[in-house]
Formats: C-alpha cells, sequence, structure tokens
C-alpha cells in the first residue's frame, strides 16, 4: 500500500476519533452544536482527509470513498444521539419545572359584570316598564326645531347658543341633542295619546369638565299624556321610582322651579339615604338630595304635535343618569364612570 494512501486512512481515523471524542464532550445542546460544526464543517478534519482522495491511485479512491462515508456517518449518528439525549433530559426538566399540580384548586378568572351606569339605566328603565311604560329613541343629532321649538324655549334662551350647544359643522338647524326632550316630541307625533315612554340615550352639552359636568352623558326622559293627568299622578310616579331605587322608606318631596316645556315644573328631592336627614357630607348637610327636573306638560308642547290641549294633559321628567349613579353609591366625581379604572369599576361588580 502506497503511502499516500496509509496517511489518508490514518487521517479518516483520526477524523472519526475526533468526532467521537467532541460527542462524549458535549455537556449540552449549545456545545453539541458548537462541535457539529467543527467537526463536519468545511475545515474540519474530515474535509481535509477528503480533499486528499484526488491524489491517490485510481484504484484505492472507491475504498477510501466508502471508508470516508462510513466515518462521516458514524459520526453524525453520535451527533444525532447525543442530540436526541440532551433532548429528552431538556423536556424533562422543563416538564418538572412546569408540572401543575391537577389536584390544587384552579385559579378563578376574573369575571366581567355590566358597567355601573349601564347597571343603573337597566334598573330605572325596569322601574318605569313596570308602571306600563314604553321605550323610545331617537337620533342624537337632531333638528334645532325639535330641540328648540317644540320644547316652548323662547329664541333668546341660553341653550340656544353655541356656547352651550354643539351645532353641526355649517348648519345652524342640526345639533347634537342636548337632551333626550326631542324623542318625546317624535314619540307624540307618531301616535295619539294614551302615551308613556320612557326616553334613555346620550346626550351633548357645551360644559366645562368637573366632579358634577360632563360635555356628554346618559339621561333619562319620561313623559305621559292621557285623560285627567294631574300633578298627583307625576308626584305618585315618582315616588314609586325613587323609593324603588334609593329605599323603600325613604321620603321625597317637590320643590317648585321653571322649565320652558313644562308648567308648573319642579325638582323631586329625595329624603338622603346616607343621613336620613340629618345632614350629612353627601347631602350637604341638607337631609335631602335632588335628583331630577319634572312637571306638567306645557299646553304650547301639546299644541305643537296637534295634542288637543283642553283635552288631553300630562306630564314629564328628566334625570342625568351619571348623577343617580353618583349619589346611589356615593360616588363624589361622575368623572370616575369614563375612566375605566378596574379598581374603580370592580367595587361595583362586587356590590352587585
Amino acid at each position: 500500500m502506497s503511502p499516500e494512501v496509509s496517511d489518508i486512512m490514518r487521517a479518516f481515523e483520526e477524523a472519526r476519533d475526533q468526532g467521537l471524542a467532541a460527542v462524549k464532550e458535549a455537556t449540552d445542546g449549545h456545545s453539541l452544536e458548537a462541535a457539529r460544526i467543527r467537526i463536519l464543517g468545511r475545515k474540519a478534519p474530515l474535509s481535509k482527509a477528503r480533499a486528499g482522495l484526488g491524489s491517490v491511485p485510481r484504484e484505492h479512491v472507491k475504498t477510501l470513498g466508502m471508508l470516508a462515508n462510513e466515518v462521516q456517518t458514524e459520526i453524525e449518528q453520535a451527533f444525532a444521539k447525543k442530540a436526541r439525549a440532551f433532548g429528552r433530559a431538556e423536556r424533562t426538566k422543563r416538564w418538572e419545572r412546569e408540572r401543575v399540580d391537577v389536584t390544587l384548586p384552579g385559579d378563578v378568572p376574573p369575571a366581567g359584570a355590566l358597567h355601573p351606569l349601564t347597571k343603573t339605566i337597566w334598573e330605572i328603565v325596569d322601574i318605569f316598564i313596570g308602571l306600563g311604560y314604553q321605550l323610545a329613541e331617537g337620533p342624537e343629532v337632531e333638528l334645532s326645531t325639535l330641540n328648540f321649538d317644540a320644547l316652548n324655549q323662547p329664541f333668546e334662551h341660553p341653550s340656544r347658543s353655541t356656547r352651550e350647544t354643539y351645532y353641526v359643522a355649517g348648519r345652524d338647524d342640526v345639533v347634537l341633542r342636548p337632551h333626550t326632550s326631542p324623542v318625546q316630541i317624535r314619540a307624540m307625533e307618531a301616535q295619539e295619546p294614551p302615551i308613556y315612554v320612557l326616553a334613555p340615550g346620550r346626550c351633548y352639552r357645551r360644559d366645562e369638565l368637573d366632579p358634577t359636568h360632563l360635555n356628554q352623558f346618559a339621561q333619562i326622559e319620561g313623559l305621559a299624556v292621557d285623560d285627567g293627568i294631574t300633578m298627583a299622578d307625576l308626584k305618585g310616579t315618582l315616588e314609586v321610582f325613587a323609593r324603588e331605587l334609593f329605599g323603600r322608606d325613604l321620603d321625597v318631596r317637590l320643590r317648585p322651579h321653571f322649565f320652558p316645556f313644562t308648567e308648573p315644573s319642579a325638582e323631586l328631592d329625595v329624603e338622603c339615604f346616607v343621613c336620613r336627614g340629618s345632614g350629612c357630607r353627601v347631602c350637604k348637610q341638607e337631609g335631602w338630595i335632588e335628583v331630577l327636573g319634572c312637571g306638567m306638560v306645557d299646553p304650547a308642547v301639546l299644541e305643537w304635535v296637534g295634542y288637543d290641549s283642553e283635552r288631553y294633559t300630562g306630564f314629564a321628567f328628566g334625570m342625568g343618569v351619571e348623577r343617580v349613579a353618583a349619589l346611589a353609591h356615593g360616588v363624589p366625581d361622575i368623572r370616575y364612570f369614563y375612566e375605566n379604572d378596574l379598581r374603580f369599576l370592580s367595587y361595583f361588580q362586587g356590590a352587585e
């Protein structure tokens, strides 16, 4: 055998020994991959030994080629076997690390709940549906005629000003409704008495944001028109509402007030449900809490929609949902309802 053939065979055996030794010395997957690149790469001993096949006699090329393939196969199999061993070991460690004791009680995922304003609206709606009212809806972008003229508001009334109401750009006859009263007008235009409707919805006003005012808010208004409706019917209806919402044993009272679309007009006060009339921070030491505005529908409003004001009478009332919710739960700032603070909202979830 020629010296060249002996040298190449020796080089293949040395490459085998180096490869198997590198596999044995690897301690983890990273070091094993580094050894594989070093042993089987282009500049590795096995690759250099292969390069010498071009200088040996032709009759020895086949034998040496088979030896080269045998060495490479053995080394690759050794690397693969060690890689599988490292993989099994890593999985075992991971399973132990991530092992779950199925006998332990599971974590209860946090459950969602109604937003306090939604809950308040539903509670109010349920009360009036129980009294025979029907829900009515209308557009939030409304004609100024239905917002002001139909509601007996004089032309010089401050609420018509652009400082008080949002007007649609380029239009002086279309507004973002500042109250849900236009829904009452639309309801009366659509049907003859008797009519008992409740109109919840979103409203918009140019108010400065503070603990008691928002520039967009939720409002609920009610309207009843029928033969022989009196102020006593209004008070009785609102007594039922207030006691159902705030407490069955609370006193209520009506105080004279003024609204352009009702005559006479009043505001409904409820006995403070915290101090029971003795005076506290919630009622500002007065013993009473203002809840809503109300009154008998002005005959001019009835005549606007074509009702016979000599035959029919009615009453209307309106309340801000945020104010009612704040009063019911002792919230000092109605802006809290819109800040999406889960700490604040979770209080109402626990209170249900």
